[in-house]
């Protein structure tokens, strides 16, 4: 496998970068946005920040900025790349790219590649259809100062995971936060609210309450070394694979 990587000199870009190397990966280009003050600098082993597209590599993983995801699944699919996509906050355009890429290119997106948050995920499903809407659901993420988006895509994987659980309408059942004189809490509600704050790499807490008990499963992130080893893996998985759209549930097997 031949690795590239979009976006190297940010948080996530490094942390994949560290995490390759010392998985004895062959990351062959790393790339930064035109106009980037680390084009041409050294970002490790010989290699060179770039701003041109890595047509070297067999594989791409991105973290970089909803707006870059149309550009670049553009690019990869013109050099039939295997795609790794962990960036968030894409709107309903942006998402039908991705849909539209994977029936060219296997593409592996997820809103978070952690293996804790991906088994969450599994065990929020499963909650959501035993306890039933006399349990409220809320979820909160807090993640660093520094986040563009929110809430988190990982709150919104959630929140979708809840549904499907459910059996319901997510865009129906959903409130993001609460202001003023909301009245009484509906039955249904699937309620998502995002706190942001100092360093917090990222933690999720879903809640379940009911009258008599209240249920909290909650992930709390202290490394990006779990996110990035996961979309390594991803990427490895990869290989070979047919083009179609997958996640971390077909990588890990659940």
């Amino acid at each position: 496998m031949k690795l590239a990587i979009l976006g190297g000199a940010g948080r996530m870009g490094q942390m994949l970068l560290d995490n390759a190397r010392a998985l004895g990966l062959e990351v062959v280009a790393v790339t930064e946005a035109p106009g980037s003050p680390h084009i041409g600098r050294p970002a490790a082993d010989g290699l060179v920040y770039q701003d041109t597209w890595p047509t070297q590599a067999d594989t791409v993983i991105d973290f970089t900025f909803h707006e870059c995801v149309v550009p670049n699944l553009q690019n990869a699919v013109a050099n039939r790349q295997a795609y790794v996509l962990g960036t968030t906050g894409l709107s309903p355009e942006e998402r039908a790219a991705v849909d539209a890429a994977a029936k060219q290119i296997p593409l592996c997106f997820a809103p978070n590649f952690s293996l804790g948050v991906n088994l969450l995920l599994a065990l929020v499903r499963r909650a959501a259809a035993v306890l039933d809407e006399t349990y409220d659901a809320e979820i909160v993420e807090m993640h660093h100062r520094h986040k563009k988006d929110a809430p988190s895509g990982t709150a919104l994987g959630l929140a979708q995971a809840l549904a499907q659980g459910r059996g319901i309408d997510l865009d129906t059942a959903a409130i993001y936060g609460r202001h003023g004189i909301v009245g009484e809490r509906p039955r249904g509600q699937v309620a998502i609210h995002a706190l942001r704050g100092g360093s917090v790499v990222g933690d999720h807490t879903v809640i379940f309450a009911a009258d008599e008990e209240r249920v909290e499963l909650t992930h709390k992130a202290s490394s990006r070394a779990a996110f990035a080893k996961g979309a390594l893996k991803a990427a490895q998985w990869l290989q070979g694979r047919a083009p179609g759209l997958y996640d971390m549930a077909d990588v890990l097997g659940f």
